[in-house]
């Protein structure tokens, strides 16, 4: 695979097709991917998923707490997704590359709708019971999952490339805004209709999520592959191994996640660094978040900007200093600075690196592609979580951002000096 054009459609001769230069193209604005109808429907059905996810892993929170008072049972949610999602995860991007994409998003959808309308109506004759609920998260773990692949990768069918930057940066927008503004409708919801209403939201929101996506209009019919699903999936783990770029940017990304994954222990940060309670939890929370969305947005202004592989090396390693500076933070107002920072230069890593994703992979692949991705992302998250954890009881919170950011400049500029894939893409 070229480096250069990867992804692309081959070129004769070695020579690329006569054409404009997209370099002399006049910039594109942050919303120009709107312009495409595929996409607004795309972009719709997928904000409806994303409230649809949050409002119920809230509302199922708050019910399975007030029912049974325990934090274990309550935790044991996050077990029961984990235990499920992950085995699925690689099966959804096989699935991803074998179906038509938009049907495969409606129909993993449409569960979301049936199970919550259910939970709906057991509350509202008091029938709930805990095990609906934790069959409930397991069935809706799992359908969310093996649509997540086909959801992503369907971005590359519905723009062309020279708006998939764009694209990909406001899929990504919007999770960071949802994760904000879907508990705050949650709040409003259940603090003004009660705890029925807020089932019932949740199930209203996944109609447009599982309707909208047979409204796209571009095709995707996918080739019959040969082979158990077993096959095509080791057919996707071989491909993406083999690719100059992938292997690199999901390494640096676990390498660096697995001694730097803060979000979970934002409750101990606040009592060991800052010698504060929940509310400056709810603080340094807010302060990543929003710069989650700064650093989103700020990839639009990076486009011209060839070398995409440097720019996920450059925001990488932003990082994995400012991850130092927190540990070495003595107050709160300077520690949520930071983390503002934190969530930019997270962002912008991401982002570049999901677009990098989808413009090197063939379309008959992407989906296996997307789907290691977020076996990458789920493992680091978690087995980061394990490990900041466990070394801020050792050490101390402080010096485990430290260390998890030496740690991280190394991974970054090994990888930098090893996977010359990385460092010498350009795009366009």
């Amino acid at each position: 695979m070229s480096i250069g054009n990867a992804g692309g459609r081959p070129e004769r001769d070695g020579q690329r097709r006569p054409g404009p230069d997209p370099r002399e193209q006049p910039p594109l604005r942050p919303w120009s991917a709107f312009n495409f109808r595929d996409y607004r429907i795309l972009w719709l059905s997928s904000a409806a998923g994303l409230v649809t996810m949050q409002m119920r892993l809230l509302v199922t929170g708050v019910w399975l707490y007030d029912v049974t008072g325990s934090g274990l049972q309550l935790g044991l949610l996050g077990a029961v997704q984990l235990a499920v999602q992950l085995p699925a995860i690689l099966y959804g991007g096989a699935l991803a590359d074998q179906m038509d994409r938009k049907k495969l998003i409606a129909v993993t959808q449409s569960f979301s709708f049936i199970f919550i309308a259910l939970m709906t109506a057991l509350v509202m004759f008091d029938r709930l019971v805990p095990w609906h609920v934790y069959a409930v998260t397991a069935i809706l773990g799992v359908t969310s999952i093996l649509g997540g692949p086909a959801r992503s990768a369907i971005t590359a069918n519905v723009v062309p490339r020279s708006h998939l930057l764009h694209a990909v940066t406001c899929n990504t927008a919007t999770f960071q805004i949802g994760a904000i503004a879907a508990p705050l409708a949650f709040t409003v919801v259940i603090e003004t209709l009660g705890i029925t209403a807020a089932f019932a939201a949740s199930a209203v929101f996944a109609l447009p999520a599982s309707a909208l996506p047979l409204l796209i209009r571009a095709k995707m019919d996918r080739p019959q592959s040969e082979g158990s699903m077993l096959q095509r999936i080791w057919e996707g783990v071989v491909y993406v191994k083999s690719h100059p770029i992938l292997p690199g940017l999901y390494i640096m990304d676990i390498g660096v996640t697995i001694v730097s994954f803060y979000r979970q222990i934002f409750p101990l940060i606040a009592d060991r660094m800052f010698k504060s309670g929940a509310g400056a939890v709810g603080i340094m929370s807010a302060a990543n978040s929003v710069g989650g969305v700064i650093g989103t947005f700020a990839v639009l202004y990076m486009n011209r900007f060839r070398a995409k592989g440097m720019i996920v090396i450059y925001a990488t390693l932003a990082y994995t200093i400012l991850l130092i500076a927190f540990g070495l933070s003595p107050y709160l107002w300077l520690g949520s600075i930071l983390l503002v920072g934190l969530g930019a230069t997270d962002a912008i890593g991401m982002t570049t690196r999901q677009t990098t994703v989808q413009l090197t992979t063939e379309d008959h692949m992407r989906g296996r592609a997307v789907s290691a991705h977020s076996v990458s992302a789920m493992s680091a998250n978690n087995l980061g979580t394990l490990e900041v954890g466990y070394m801020s009881d050792q050490i101390g919170a402080n010096n485990t951002m430290i260390l998890g950011g030496v740690i991280g400049i190394v991974v970054v500029f090994a990888v930098w000096r090893l996977v010359r894939g990385v460092r010498e893409y350009r795009y366009p």
